[in-house]
């Protein structure tokens, strides 16, 4: 086992909060994109297939051919500061920073990719940090997100002689402030350019990333986590179940995954008559290529090709005063008593109503 010899500051009392979100290739091009490709499809978490049957696979096909097609994606939502999925993180990191004011530090992490989750917790603990909060950005619970996540700074711990006070987020599917923005998102929305004909059969897609059945099957709660939060947006909302539908996305490879689909969804959609289609997609609190390629690019061409006239993707996280304002109030509870006692920062929620859930400082 590897023992920890970093370099350190004196011992700071500050805590560090670490945001740890997927990750993105450096650039989009298919020399960038292999060696991410690689180390996300090398996690256990991800593919649980054994390593001896996966490695020949992954090797073999995939690093061969998806690499390019899939740099080609990410080329198509590209943005002149970068990969989107970078470039909202950060801004959430320096909304939390300012909005925290000075009571703690707060770094950004990737789990795959720049900045390496493990570089980030040898640069808290150098900088002499040893009470550490670090805050998944997955709304809903799973193994292979924020379960990979916790793995890996649970290893950083294993191979750490002087190891760290730590907390963790598990997950906040049903946390105020994050039901607020997204039902925020989608009422402005629906003030711009109005109210979709439910009785028309309109309807509001919430689309979650999609996991294997088979690690449903063996207990992991992402789907009741999903189920929970629809649930309770729609509730929020004042809409009937029949308005709104639960799907999910971005299936990689022959297994079978949870169901129903998204494409599949607005695709049916399309071919019954559907006029319009909004789309939500609440487990991804920053853009993505997830959301940008494959719902405003695929899936609107999936349903105007099927028949459909209006395909609606509807924003709500990134650098959005709602989001941001609810990260504060979610990361301001987990610190609670590592931060020195007096005035709290009063925040405004969706609706108007303050909200009284940062640290105080």
């Amino acid at each position: 086992m590897t023992v920890q010899a970093v370099p350190r500051r004196d011992i700071t009392p500050m805590p560090a909060v670490v945001l740890v979100n997927l990750g993105t290739p450096e650039a989009p091009h298919a020399r960038a994109v292999r060696p991410y490709l690689r180390e996300f499809l090398s996690d256990r978490r991800v593919v649980e297939m054994h390593p001896a049957l996966w490695r020949p696979i992954l090797e073999g096909i995939i690093l061969r051919f998806r690499p390019k097609a899939s740099a080609e994606k990410y080329a198509s939502i590209w943005t002149e500061q970068g990969s989107p999925l970078l470039v909202h993180t950060r801004a959430q990191t320096a909304a939390l920073s300012a909005d925290l004011g000075g009571a703690a530090s707060v770094r950004l992490a990737m789990r795959y990719g720049s900045p390496a989750l493990s570089d980030v917790l040898d640069e808290v603990y150098a900088d002499g940090h040893r009470r550490v909060l670090v805050v998944p950005l997955y709304p809903q619970y799973a193994a292979s997100s924020a379960g990979t996540v916790l793995d890996e700074v649970y290893r950083w711990g294993l191979r750490s002689r002087d190891q760290l006070e730590l907390r963790t987020v598990r997950s906040f599917p049903v946390d105020e402030g994050y039901l607020s923005a997204l039902a925020t998102a989608v009422e402005r929305h629906w003030e711009a350019i109005g109210k979709p004909d439910f009785s028309g059969g309109d309807r509001l897609l919430l689309s979650f990333h999609a996991i294997p059945m088979a690690m449903h099957q063996a207990g992991d709660p992402y789907r009741a986590e999903c189920e929970v939060t629809a649930a309770a947006l729609r509730e929020r909302l004042g809409l009937g179940a029949e308005m709104v539908l639960t799907t999910f996305q971005s299936v990689f490879g022959p297994a079978e995954w949870l169901k129903p689909a998204t494409i599949d969804t607005v695709t049916q959609l399309g071919r019954s008559g559907i006029g319009r289609v909004d789309v939500l997609c609440p487990g991804f609190v920053s853009d993505c290529l997830e959301t940008l390629e494959e719902i405003d690019i695929l899936n609107r061409s999936a349903f105007t090709d099927a028949g459909g006239s209006q395909f609606h993707y509807i924003p709500w996280g990134n650098g959005r005063p709602e989001w941001t304002a609810a990260l504060t109030g979610l990361v301001g509870r987990h610190l609670t008593g590592w931060v020195t006692a007096g005035k709290r920062h009063e925040h405004h929620t969706a609706g108007g109503a303050e909200q009284d859930g940062s640290p105080a400082v």
